[in-house]
């Protein structure tokens, strides 16, 4: 049997981003553990895993987006797999249906130069787009760069992180969505229980 994406992903994010301990989130909340993501979207195999997971994803939910993006900086190297992996996989394919999604960043607040504008790359009024970040916890960082995809004109066909960490974001995210999906890829309980196995082996 082949190992999916998503569980290959699975096995390398509870190996090498996942740490117990006693952390303060950004919240301001504690916690006795900590997930940093971009450890994995940032390893080679890491970001090649994450850009075909979340494009499987987007294949079981009907999600179609013209392009993905999201608050830097979490969101970056998601962002960039995405696209990245959405190539490759037309260019393997090239007789298929596998479109390209392009990518933007939000920034987190208008530069004072040039354009002037919060989002970097992709930027087309009425363009689907879905907004993706690494960790969710109050949901703050994705209903910003959603609020700022909305006020560029684009169209939020979904919103969707790589952890969720099972706290009060969902409803947030999901009230700013407005009836879009909000998708995650595992919860934290997913990850930890990963992460305990493999520390049993």
């Amino acid at each position: 049997m082949t190992t999916s994406n998503r569980d290959a992903l699975l096995h390398l994010l509870s190996r090498i981003s996942f740490k117990l301990g006693d952390f303060t989130l950004s919240s301001g909340a504690k916690s006795d553990y900590y997930i940093d993501c971009r450890i994995t979207t940032l390893h080679a195999e890491g970001a090649r895993l994450t850009g075909l997971a979340l494009l499987d994803l987007f294949h079981q939910h009907k999600l179609k987006p013209a392009a993905v993006g999201g608050l830097t900086m979490g969101a970056d190297p998601v962002v960039s797999a995405v696209s990245t992996a959405s190539a490759w996989r037309a260019a393997e394919h090239p007789n298929g249906h596998h479109a390209l999604v392009h990518g933007f960043l939000v920034r987190k607040a208008e530069k004072a130069h040039g354009t002037g504008r919060r989002i970097e790359g992709f930027f087309e009024a009425g363009a689907p787009v879905v907004i993706v970040d690494d960790v969710c916890t109050t949901g703050a960082s994705t209903i910003n760069a959603i609020e700022a995809a909305k006020q560029a004109g684009m169209k939020v066909i979904g919103a969707l992180c790589l952890v969720e960490r099972e706290a009060k974001g969902r409803a947030a995210v999901e009230a700013a969505c407005e009836g879009a999906p909000f998708l995650s890829l595992y919860t934290a309980d997913d990850v930890r229980a990963a992460h305990v196995a493999q520390l049993a082996m």
